[in-house]
């Protein structure tokens, strides 16, 4: 039986990394919670906190602008998180964990691989970062997708959030067998590291606490 575990999010993107953190760490999804944004987020830390005294939780929230790192972000949001909570902090946006997979970012995207950044965590705007990629994207499909309509000034396209998770998960995934590897990730990701490390952690000491 997989453990379960309940994640809290910013948005869709962010479900969709989550998502298959868990499925590569071979856990199994309790809920999802928030996708309201930061600000709600942060609200219901606490709360989700608490809860984590009884059961496993992963959140994960971007780092943005707010601090210049993680560890002073923390002392602020989370300082005492419950043995329970893997509470980790995306430097600086969710989309920077995407672009550290260079080679197949470039591959599903169709966008050429010399111009995806090789540090993805010292980009000030990695999402900015990731639409002004997709605008040299080969497939006028994808550039459809994902950028926004000048005329209606979306942030993203009507797609982006879909075309992500396509990315992240392999859902129909095109091209076939292009998807996002964590594991590869993590070599120019510290904080995606961090990440898969506290994941383990949690899930050993879950485990062995059963």
């Amino acid at each position: 039986m997989k453990l379960r575990i309940s994640v809290a999010v910013e948005g869709l993107a962010d479900e969709a990394v989550a998502r298959r953190l868990l499925r590569d760490a071979g856990l199994s999804l309790s809920g999802i919670h928030g996708l309201n944004g930061k600000g709600k987020l942060l609200k219901n830390i606490t709360r989700y906190n608490s809860r984590a005294k009884f059961e496993p939780w992963l959140v994960l929230i971007d780092l943005n602008h707010d601090f210049d790192c993680p560890p002073p972000a923390m002392k602020v949001w989370l300082p005492e998180p419950a043995t329970g909570m893997c509470f980790r902090i995306v430097v600086r946006e969710i989309e920077a964990w995407l672009l550290a997979d260079r080679e197949n970012f470039a591959q599903f995207f169709s966008v050429p691989p010399s111009q995806v950044p090789a540090s993805p965590e010292e980009l000030e705007d990695p999402k900015l970062a990731l639409l002004h990629l997709i605008l040299k994207s080969r497939k006028r499909f994808i550039r459809e997708m994902m950028l926004p309509s000048q005329i209606r000034k979306f942030k993203v396209g009507p797609g982006y959030n879909a075309l992500i998770s396509e990315f992240v998960l392999g859902r129909h995934s095109i091209p076939n067998n292009v998807i996002w590897r964590p594991e590869v990730a993590a070599k120019s990701s510290e904080s995606l590291n961090r990440c898969l490390s506290r994941l383990n952690q949690l899930t050993k000491h879950c485990v062995t606490s059963l």
